[in-house]
């Protein structure tokens, strides 16, 4: 590797899992089939997008080049390791790892699994991918062997790029664990520490059948709250939409330091840091082990503009002491906060200690779409809405059958637009059914549309309480509970019940005294909530369980406490 601000080669090393004879029907998705038999509705569609400059039918890599002219000396990417690149010296490593990683056997088409912290290594590692032509996929790193090896082999990954470890993640071993228990070749590949030689182990196991899907360029699986990933297909289209609409609404460009704590292995770390920092030549701050202090600075010292991440980095934010001459993240235009509902009471904190930063509700999904609020947005939407959706994303709210319903009323929020996914690799059937006849998305949540097109997300399908033959949705509930003193988080789930089907269950972990089950539905009255969205049952815990991207996992709580309550019984 060569500048003056990088280290020496990193030391590659691959090792593979056992030989087991694969089947090639079930590794290659007939979304390939779909893609060459789409729709004269489909086919117009789309000219539409390349026509608005949507779908500019150019690699991201090339983008990249063509937005670091003249700026090769300029900051590309930094590390709270203190390790930086400039644009010329990370293509110059991207370019050196080509090398490495053709050494391996990896070849265009392709999978290749990024399994590394928020480090500089992560971007140099994708452009390296990219180069080569093959496929990157991305999953966070807080995974186990088991979920690592599911998602190698429905995502029919060829290798593993990972580190030794981090922290108290043995990574390296997690990845050889994982290729050991996958039942086709999976090689794995690490970065070792900067100073040590340049090497490469080759092994002639049979490799998976790559992806044969028509414009796919990257995969990213989803943090799930109730199981196992799906693998989420992305093309180059798709995904140079989302940071093209994204840019405009929010006037983003090359001078633009985007800060990432959110984990690069998570779409929003691939989608708003690792990729968006690409198609601008922006800087890339990397914060690798979440510290609200350390994160401020950061902020400060490289004047980043913008970051995207969970509610509970925005609550960690507001708690943090400042004691600098400027305001609180004053350098920083916008904070976009997504990945669970955002307490209206946390929204307002923001905006009183971020006087200088727009602070709006990002939703979005790793399947793409995405709202925000933005500039002109009234206050009150701002402040009880998730925004409108960026440029060409149609949003509609359908019932049970996949009919329209009415402005303000409540249902099931789907989308169709450019920055919309192709596919879930190895899940054709799957996909189609979350399909409506005209191709709208059926995104899981359940919301309401105004005559503006501001959208409230008001639950999920599978987080409804149906008690005694009556949809509740925890949702204003758990807003209720978030503003309490003595709750630092607060889950609201259903309880099993032989009478009623399910109760309403409160789970907290407490910031103070711990309230009981009474005080808490006083406090719910105080608020105005309706006496049957009181929750009949208390539990306190001492952490919530959580997904990388900031989700509490409901289905852990609801095995964890109601198995515990099965086996109590007499």
């Amino acid at each position: 590797m060569r500048g003056e601000t990088m280290a020496t080669r990193p030391l590659v090393r691959a090792s593979s899992g056992r030989i087991v004879r694969t089947v090639v029907a079930d590794q290659v998705s007939s979304a390939a089939a779909n893609a060459n038999g789409v729709t004269a509705a489909d086919a117009e569609r789309h000219a539409r997008y390349r026509a608005l400059g949507w779908w500019p039918g150019q690699a991201l890599l090339q983008r990249y080049r063509d937005m670091a002219k003249g700026r090769g000396s300029c900051l590309a990417v930094v590390d709270s390791r203190g390790r930086q690149f400039s644009h010329d010296e990370l293509m110059a490593a991207a370019d050196d790892l080509v090398s490495d990683l053709l050494r391996t056997g990896l070849q265009a088409g392709e999978v290749a699994l990024i399994l590394l912290p928020n480090w500089v290594e992560w971007q140099i590692t994708f452009l390296a991918v990219l180069r080569i032509g093959a496929i990157p996929a991305n999953l966070p790193i807080r995974t186990d062997a088991e979920m690592l090896a599911f998602a190698a082999g429905l995502g029919s990954v060829r290798v593993i790029i990972t580190v030794e470890g981090f922290g108290n993640l043995a990574l390296g071993k997690l990845a050889r664990a994982a290729a050991s228990a996958c039942r086709h070749r999976l090689d794995v590949v690490t970065l070792a520490e900067a100073g040590t030689p340049n090497a490469a182990l080759q092994s002639d196991k049979l490799p998976p059948v790559a992806p044969s899907i028509n414009g796919l360029d990257h995969i990213m699986f989803t943090s799930s709250t109730t199981g196992r990933p799906k693998a989420v297909m992305h093309s180059a289209d798709t995904l140079a939409a989302l940071n093209i609409t994204f840019s405009e609404r929010f006037s983003l460009g090359p001078d633009d330091a985007i800060f990432l704590a959110s984990p690069l292995g998570h779409s929003i770390g691939a989608i708003h840091g690792a990729r968006l920092s690409l198609y601008n030549a922006a800087p890339l701050v990397l914060q690798d082990s979440w510290d609200p202090p350390a994160a401020l600075a950061m902020i400060e010292d490289y004047r980043c503009a913008f970051t995207a991440a969970a509610t509970p980095f925005l609550k960690d934010l507001v708690d943090a002491p400042w004691h600098g001459a400027e305001p609180k993240l004053a350098p920083m235009r916008w904070f976009l906060c997504g990945g669970t509902q955002v307490p209206p009471t946390l929204m307002q904190a923001a905006q009183s200690q971020f006087p200088k930063t727009f602070v709006t509700v990002l939703w979005g999904m790793t399947e793409g779409g995405l709202t925000t609020c933005h500039a002109d947005s009234p206050e009150d939407k701002i402040q009880s809405t998730a925004g409108v959706g960026l440029s060409g994303l149609e949003l509609r709210i359908i019932d049970e059958q996949g009919r329209g319903l009415a402005n303000d009323e409540e249902g099931e929020l789907a989308m169709r637009g450019p920055g919309v996914f192709i596919g879930y690799h190895g899940q054709d059937a799957f996909y189609a059914k979350q399909l409506t006849a005209d191709g709208f998305f059926r995104t899981g949540d359940l919301a309401r549309l105004d005559d503006e097109g501001y959208v409230r997300i008001t639950g999920r399908l599978k987080d409804l309480i149906i008690r005694g033959g009556v949809n509740i949705s925890p949702v204003p509930i758990e807003d209720a509970l978030a503003s309490h003193p003595d709750i630092a988080a607060v889950a609201v789930i259903g309880a099993p019940d032989e009478r009623l089907g399910e109760r309403i269950c409160a789970v907290i972990v407490v910031a103070g005294a711990a309230p009981d089950l009474a005080q808490l539905n006083d406090y719910l009255i105080a608020c105005g909530l309706p006496k049957y969205h009181c929750p009949e049952s208390l539990y306190l815990i001492d952490a919530m369980p959580m997904t990388p991207a900031g989700k509490i996992r409901k289905n852990d709580l609801r095995e964890t406490l109601f198995r515990a309550e099965t086996e109590m019984a007499p």
